[in-house]
Parts: C-alpha cells; sequence; structure tokens
C-alpha cells in the first residue's frame, strides 16, 4: 500500500457528469490526455455513489440531466463543506442558468458548444492550488447525497466554502498571510466593515463576477484587490482600468489589443487588458461609465471567454475573473437606458456594498492611525498624535469625499504642523460674496475658465477633458461652442488617434 506522504504526487481527481455518452466519453478523454485521473456518470444517482465512495477535487456537471438538475449537486457539496470546485455546463445563452450556479457556489460555468480549449484551462484553474494528492488523502466531512454532513444537520454544520479555499491554499504551500494581509487593508471594525470582509472571504473562492458599488472614496479598488488576493488566483495579475479615463475611441484597443498596423500609430502587436490579466483578476473601475457600443463588446468577451484583437482574425482565449465597480446606481442606469441590462446581470453575480465614511464613523480613529502611519512613512516623518478636538472635528465633518477626503485633510495637517500633535483647523475667515450685476455672465466667466484650463491640461483632447470633468463628449462640445472657447481647430486633431 503507498504511504500517504505520496499522495502529493497524484495527478487532480475529477468526476465528469453528462448523460450523453459522446460528450461524456469527449470530456473524459480530453481530461486523460491531460493527466487527469478521471471518473464519469450518467446521472445524478450515479454521481452521488461516486461521491460517497471517493474524493475529487473537481466536479464537472451538465446543468440538465436525467433525474434533476446538476445545480442540487452543487448545493449539496456546499451543505456538505465538500471541498470539490464545481463547473457548470449550460445550453448556449442561457446566461440566468449560468448565473444561479454561481451564486449557488459554482467555480465556474461552460456554455454548449464547449471549446476544449476553453475547457481544460478551466479545469486548470479550478484545481490550481488545490494540491490534489494532499487533499485526496485528507478527511473532509463525509457527503451522504442528501446535502447533509454525516453526524450534522445541516443546519448545525460550521464553516463554510471560503475557509475550505484557504484550507487548500496553505496545503498547497501558499503565503500563509496572503489573504489576512490584503484583508487588513480594509482598515475598521464597524459592523459595516465587517460585513464587507465576511463577504470578501465568502466570494473569494469563485470565479463568480463580482460588482463592487460605493460613493466615490469609499475604497472600492481595496476591496476589488482584497477578493483577489483571497483567491486562488492572488498569485496571478491584478488589472486595474479605469473605465471613464480611456478615450472612446480607443477602448476596444485597449482591452482587447491590437496588432501591428491595426490603426494609426500601432507600430507593434499589443496586448490588451484582457490577455494581461489572463490567470488572475480584471478590475474594471467605473464601468458605468463605459459607452453603449463597447459594453456590447465586453460583454460577448465576458460570456464567450475569447477577444479578438484589432486588426486580427482570430480569437484569443482568455481566463480572468471579473470584478467591476462603479460610484453609480447600475440599476438606475439600466432604467435610463444607459447601461445594458444583460450585462448587468453579468456582472452583478455578487454584489457588495462598500459604505460611505459617514455610515461608519466609530473607523475614524482606526483609520486615522493607518492612514498617518502611511502618510508618514513616505514622508520620512515621526508620527503626530491626534488629539481629542481634532478628532471631535474629524467626527462632525460630512465627509461627501469619504475616506479620500479624509486622507486629504491628514496630508494637509502634516505638512501644515509642527510635528507634534495634530490640531484641529482653524474655521476660515468670513468673506464677503461679491454679487455680481449679471449672474448669467458671472456663471459663463468661471465655466469658461475652468473648461479652458482642463483643455489645456488634456492638450485640448476633448475626450480626456469631458472624463476629467464628469461629462460626454457631446456635452463638452455643445460648451466650448456656446462658450466660444477657441481650440487649435475644427477636427479634433488632438483627439487619440482614430482606431481602424
Amino acid at each position: 500500500m503507498p504511504s500517504q506522504s505520496a499522495a502529493p504526487a497524484e495527478p487532480a481527481h475529477i468526476l465528469v457528469i453528462d448523460d450523453e455518452p459522446d460528450l461524456r466519453t469527449l470530456y473524459e478523454l480530453t481530461l486523460l490526455r491531460a493527466g487527469y485521473r478521471v471518473e464519469a456518470a450518467g446521472d445524478l444517482a450515479q454521481a452521488r455513489q461516486l461521491l460517497l465512495e471517493q474524493r475529487f477535487d473537481a466536479v464537472i456537471t451538465d446543468m440538465q440531466l436525467p433525474d434533476g438538475l446538476g445545480l442540487e449537486l452543487l448545493r449539496e457539496l456546499v451543505s456538505a463543506q465538500r471541498h470539490e470546485r464545481c463547473v457548470v455546463i449550460t445550453a448556449h445563452g442561457s446566461a440566468e442558468n449560468a448565473v444561479e450556479a454561481l451564486k449557488a457556489g459554482a467555480f465556474d460555468y461552460l456554455t454548449k458548444p464547449v471549446d476544449l480549449k476553453q475547457f481544460r484551462n478551466v479545469v486548470a484553474s479550478a484545481i490550481q492550488g488545490t494540491a490534489a494528492g494532499v487533499l485526496a488523502a485528507s478527511h473532509p466531512q463525509a457527503f451522504n447525497g442528501n446535502g447533509a454532513v454525516n453526524g450534522h444537520s445541516n443546519g448545525a454544520s460550521s464553516g463554510s466554502l471560503s475557509t475550505k479555499s484557504s484550507a487548500k491554499n496553505r496545503a498547497a504551500g501558499a503565503p500563509v498571510d496572503t489573504a489576512a494581509s490584503v484583508l487588513e487593508r480594509l482598515v475598521g471594525r464597524s459592523a459595516a466593515m465587517q460585513a464587507v470582509k465576511a463577504r470578501v472571504q465568502k466570494v473569494a473562492g469563485s470565479m463568480a463576477p463580482v460588482l463592487i458599488e460605493g460613493e466615490s472614496g469609499t475604497g472600492k479598488e481595496l476591496v476589488a484587490r482584497a477578493v483577489h488576493g483571497c483567491s486562488h488566483r492572488a498569485s496571478g495579475p491584478f488589472v486595474a482600468v479605469n473605465c471613464s479615463a480611456i478615450p472612446e475611441n480607443l477602448l476596444e484597443a485597449e482591452f482587447f489589443g491590437a496588432r501591428k498596423g491595426a490603426y494609426t500609430g500601432a507600430t507593434q502587436d499589443r496586448l490588451g487588458y484582457f490577455q494581461a490579466a489572463t490567470g488572475g483578476t480584471l478590475f474594471l473601475d467605473e464601468i458605468g461609465d463605459l459607452p453603449l457600443a463597447m459594453q456590447s463588446k465586453l460583454l460577448r468577451a465576458i460570456q464567450e471567454r475569447v477577444v479578438r484583437p484589432l486588426g486580427s482574425a482570430q480569437e484569443d482565449t482568455v481566463d480572468v475573473r471579473i470584478v467591476s465597480a462603479t460610484h453609480k446606481l447600475l440599476a438606475a442606469e439600466v432604467e435610463a437606458g444607459r447601461f445594458r441590462q444583460d450585462l448587468y446581470y453579468r456582472l452583478n453575480v455578487i454584489m457588495i456594498q462598500v459604505p460611505a465614511l459617514r455610515d461608519r464613523r466609530e473607523d475614524l480613529p482606526e483609520l486615522c492611525e493607518a492612514l498617518l502611519a502611511r502618510i508618514c512613512r513616505e514622508s520620512n516623518c515621526s508620527v503626530p498624535a491626534i488629539t481629542g478636538p481634532m478628532l471631535s472635528q474629524l467626527k462632525a465633518h460630512p465627509f461627501n469625499g469619504n475616506v479620500r477626503e479624509l486622507e486629504n485633510m491628514l496630508h494637509r495637517a502634516v505638512a501644515l504642523g509642527d510635528g507634534g500633535e495634530l490640531q484641529p483647523d482653524a474655521p476660515p475667515a468670513a468673506e464677503e460674496v461679491q454679487v455680481p450685476e449679471n449672474l448669467q455672465d458671472f456663471l459663463d466667466t468661471q465655466e469658461r475658465n475652468i473648461l479652458a484650463r482642463v483643455l489645456q491640461e488634456t492638450r485640448f483632447n476633448r475626450t480626456a477633458a469631458a472624463a476629467r470633468l464628469g461629462l460626454s463628449l457631446r456635452q463638452i462640445r455643445y460648451r466650448i461652442a456656446r462658450l466660444n472657447i477657441a481650440m487649435p481647430d475644427d477636427d479634433d486633431a488632438h483627439e487619440e488617434p482614430a482606431v481602424h
């Protein structure tokens, strides 16, 4: 009998469930050729029996089976706290089933007809970091085929998929402090922040898309990085993209890449964000600002897991997890017709709401401590103490800019302080407001000055200027014309080069 020490060298053990013999054989042969150990079942009854007798690293199941739904088995495995990662195969176009499976705890999904290259990539991603032999030799809670843990009822079971995933990562030799360190950056012990951290840990173990909503300055990117850092993809790239800062005519090239000569100035092949994030997480910040035309292309890339670089006749298979964020209420954007409903449902499989700072003022002392430590480390100065009056002033502040505004206030206090205790700002002296003779002329002058300055700073790139001011391209063009602002030319010569 082989010793337990030899177990880690064993290949991963996969269970394939499909009622169509030809497809089942195809999946089985594909996995065997890739070096996996494979068992196959034609229905739920056979699958449950195999799960009673053996341990697996991944389960691949069709959604529709003769004696029920693959979703039923998935829920049973989750209830039993089994470590197997589940991949669900759904019929083409059945996005609702895919979303339901991800919400139920599936690691990932595939759509028919299944692309075998994508099939192999998803399976490889599912077993990544599972330390197959160690897991097969371990003793997780036994599965009784009825959604319960042997010796316990469902209600008495403790733990979660996220804790199982953490255990697998430790078994694989991943750094033990990776998840803890990224969670520590989410500063705060309020109930609202504890709920965010718990949500991050719970969703990190799957491939389900995550949508993060919250006001500007609340730290949505930190939450996205925590999701990535707690996941099995933590060793892969984290690619952050600000969707509102990319000129509309360059979006496709930036997201999907481009071949040499695809557009003016493309002197060599370039990778897009999807290719750069392969094996990791693609973070789409301010997804609500993406133009409708690009939304449809993004939807296809997420659904099909392929992208076509500009100027290429071939598609690239991509393996990324999508995490997106917005300060807008996307549901309202959908109602207003500014955001595609199908893309919204695809992105909003799991929602994380980041609270505003005014809703967690009890976190202010801890936030100030963490922010001051970083500010002073970067400035190479000693960390000052916060006086009671200073803290009282902060607690009374509205913080419309949230944590970002708090950080700016502390930066200013450190820079203007004498190195000792931080004191509250003196209230600004009241200034007499001059009443203009003509209000509209006064407002036009202010708007003209702001627009002219931003246009100069962006080298008269209307798209970039509009993004900075929160305007659409049409709105900024209207204002430039109405306010008679001089431009270098009339044909957007200073816009980004057009994509052909």
